[in-house]
């Protein structure tokens, strides 16, 4: 039974059969660190939902385990309607989810265009060369079509701003031409103009319907703008599924307010707690 003030806990909703993508009851821990305890969501085929909570809620980890960088201590994932077990990251970007990680996966040594096609590089045959010309011409591409100017594509990275490495990173998991893009904190590190042609590529990648997405974002003004559906993870749990349209910032804003008075009054209760337990064996000190 569920302590008075803990907001209910949505069940894992049921199967339907244009889900591309299924988790259910994931659980995973760090040691004594339970990151997420029983997760469970579902994507459907062009759809673009967005993840929220708190740092520490368990959202990169989610993404990390979907993504096959980590694997979980219990539950399963279905891709299309199948079993979805994914060996590494490799083996997941080969069955069709690619993935931005708040650390970017970026080598600051290489250029823009060798970033781009990194572990995906270009090769000439038969003599297995690196087709730089290809690649430059491509990663161009690809970057124009976002909008985002990067006047030289064959610098190093490590010169470049923090917006302009993440939209290296965007641009390259948008090209890898995937079904499904998971999207850590895709936003973090870039300006206003910067984010909002990020949030147009997601609109247009939304308006095509071939590319599925699972967004985090701490900002919930961009959620309701680009996302069709959100869900808040709290406590290593889904505290919230529901259509963007179906609900508010206030309400996702009181949700995480509850959540604060619920952790603070477990901190007094167990201050009190401690206020009046025993006092120690250990005599006091005479003056």
């Amino acid at each position: 039974m569920a302590d008075a003030g803990t907001a209910p806990v949505p069940s894992a909703p049921a199967p339907a059969s244009d889900d591309v993508l299924r988790v259910e009851h994931i659980a995973k821990r760090f040691g004594p660190v339970t990151a997420l305890q029983d997760v469970s969501l579902h994507l459907k085929k062009g759809e673009v939902l967005g993840l929220l909570g708190d740092n520490g809620a368990g959202k990169s980890t989610l993404i990390k385990i979907i993504s096959g960088f980590q694997k979980p201590d219990s539950g399963r994932m279905f891709l299309d309607g199948q079993p979805y077990e994914p060996k590494s990251v490799d083996d997941a970007r080969a069955k069709g989810i690619d993935t931005v990680y708040q650390d970017l996966a970026l080598i600051d040594e290489l250029s823009v265009y060798h970033n781009m096609f990194l572990r995906r590089e270009r090769v000439l045959r038969p003599v297995p060369l690196l087709n730089n010309r290809e690649m430059k011409r491509e990663a161009r591409r690809a970057l124009d079509s976002i909008g985002i100017n990067i006047p030289r594509i064959d610098v190093a990275v490590a010169r470049l701003s923090g917006g302009q490495r993440q939209a290296i990173a965007v641009a390259r998991t948008v090209n890898s031409a995937s079904d499904i893009i998971l999207l850590d904190e895709p936003l973090a590190a870039m300006g206003v103009k910067e984010g909002a042609q990020i949030l147009d590529l997601v609109a247009r990648l939304k308006e095509e319907g071939n590319v599925s997405i699972i967004m985090i974002l701490h900002n919930y003004v961009q959620v309701f703008e680009a996302c069709d559906r959100v869900n808040m993870i709290q406590e290593g749990r889904i505290a919230l599924d529901k259509p963007t349209s179906e609900t508010s910032v206030e309400e996702i804003t009181n949700i995480v307010v509850d959540e604060y008075r619920r952790a603070r009054e477990e901190e007094h209760a167990n201050n009190a707690h401690g206020e009046h337990e025993p006092p120690s064996a250990e005599p006091p000190q005479q003056s």
